[in-house]
């Protein structure tokens, strides 16, 4: 079977315009999920992270009125995935020819550092030219926007992808005061922004590029990337 890498993002805070901060980590589903899925289908599955940093659990996605009823069973496969994996691989070691696949889960994390972060769109590059399946859900897709060409142009530009929405980020009650929206900026760097209704699963596949919409698409994200694999085999 195949060897999956998860990258998560090294951020607890969320540093905002009115100077406060806000606390984030991994969200539990988004993590839990596709672990799940993927270690179903026998594939293994291994963590990274820049600096190799085992990011924090983000508390709302422990809280049901905010996560749901299923939550506390996601914390609790999140929270053996990353106990038994051991300590994440620093993103500056990884080498992208051991994986068919690379997925960037959410929590707002990704906003704040993977967006930047030179060794993931490095990774992202070689990645996706050799067309290693890249998944990313909710803030995930942040991520994406680390890949550049040595132009300075945006590797993922044209490709259609969905990503948590400005109309989500209003909802869930932080679009006032984030320094950016994820979808606006993934759209005014060319991506073809695709979204279902707020909170509801919604899944966009364009060629090795498989992105979900919200912690509700990590599942059936997943079972894209798996079904793909399937074909590869």
């Amino acid at each position: 079977m195949s060897r999956i890498l998860v990258v998560m993002s090294a951020a607890d805070t969320w540093e905002r315009t009115d100077g406060t901060s806000y606390p984030t980590g991994y969200w539990a589903e988004e993590l839990a999920a596709p672990y799940e899925t993927f270690t179903a289908a026998g594939h293994t599955v291994e963590f990274a992270s820049p600096g190799g940093v085992l990011q924090s659990l983000d508390r709302h996605s422990a809280d049901p009125g905010v996560a749901g009823p299923d939550c506390e069973r996601w914390v609790r496969i999140a929270e053996v995935a990353l106990r038994e994996s051991g300590p994440p691989l620093r993103l500056s070691d990884v080498d992208p020819d051991r994986y068919a696949a690379i997925v960037l889960p959410g929590g707002h994390g990704p906003v704040v550092d993977l967006f930047s972060d030179a060794d993931l769109g490095a990774l992202l590059a070689r990645a996706d030219a050799a067309g290693t399946i890249v998944g990313a859900v909710c803030h995930g897709p942040a991520g994406l926007l680390s890949a550049t060409g040595p132009d300075g142009g945006w590797l993922f530009a044209g490709r259609r992808m969905a990503a948590f929405t400005d109309e989500e980020e209003s909802l869930f009650g932080t679009a006032d005061g984030a320094p950016w929206l994820l979808a606006s900026r993934l759209r005014e760097r060319g991506a073809r922004h695709e979204s279902g209704p707020a909170y509801q699963a919604f899944t966009v596949a364009d060629g090795n590029l498989i992105t979900g919409q919200n912690p509700a698409s990590s599942a059936p994200m997943a079972d894209l990337i798996v079904a793909e694999l399937a074909t590869r085999a």
